[in-house]
């Protein structure tokens, strides 16, 4: 047979994956009467490695819009929510040399799930989710198998690069040649 050679090289030496639902509370200027809608913009966040889990940090503006003065006006309220994440790592390599590298992927983006008005009537209450997948790259051991009893063919060499007499005598030789009046 042949032998065995180890490579060191950067791979995925673990996973992880967490959705996740949150409640806000939203205190708007006016009492609200009813809601008209609700959203998530302005996503932002970083994940790091902490021990064996990976924390991602992030935050995001909900806003709500809203009627008031019995369903006469309407009003935005505004508020930027923070929100750290630990994800347990699935799939640990034991071989792992340097396991720093963090790549988190939002699943789900940050959205609404329900709005509705506090039973005390003052405040809106947002339903949120999210949803990450975050994959650990490090270095790591690859184990391959060398075969060294093939024999190399002549064929390897052999690529086509050579240009037969047809092919010659369809090149034009005025191409590389510039206009030498100007």
């Amino acid at each position: 047979m042949g032998e065995f050679r180890e490579i060191i090289t950067k791979a995925v030496v673990a996973k992880g994956r967490k959705f996740t639902q949150s409640n806000h509370t939203i205190s708007p200027a006016h009492h609200p009467s009813s809601i008209l809608g609700g959203w998530i913009i302005n996503h932002k966040y970083d994940a790091k490695k902490v021990g064996n889990t990976v924390e991602v940090s992030g935050s995001y503006d909900i806003n709500v819009w809203y009627s008031y003065l019995d369903n006469t006006k309407t009003d935005v309220a505004t508020e930027r929510v923070k929100y750290s994440d630990v994800m347990k790592l699935k799939y640990r390599d034991p071989d792992c040399l340097d396991d720093q590298d963090v790549i988190a992927r939002v699943l789900q983006q940050p959205n609404c799930i329900e709005v509705v008005i506090s039973p005390n009537g003052n405040k809106i209450i947002v339903q949120s989710e999210r949803e990450f997948l975050c994959e650990v790259i490090g270095e790591t051991k690859v184990c391959v198998e060398v075969h060294s009893d093939k024999v190399k063919s002549d064929d390897d060499d052999d690529w086509g690069l050579d240009v037969d007499d047809e092919e010659f005598a369809e090149l034009n030789p005025d191409f590389l040649v510039g206009n030498e009046e100007e």
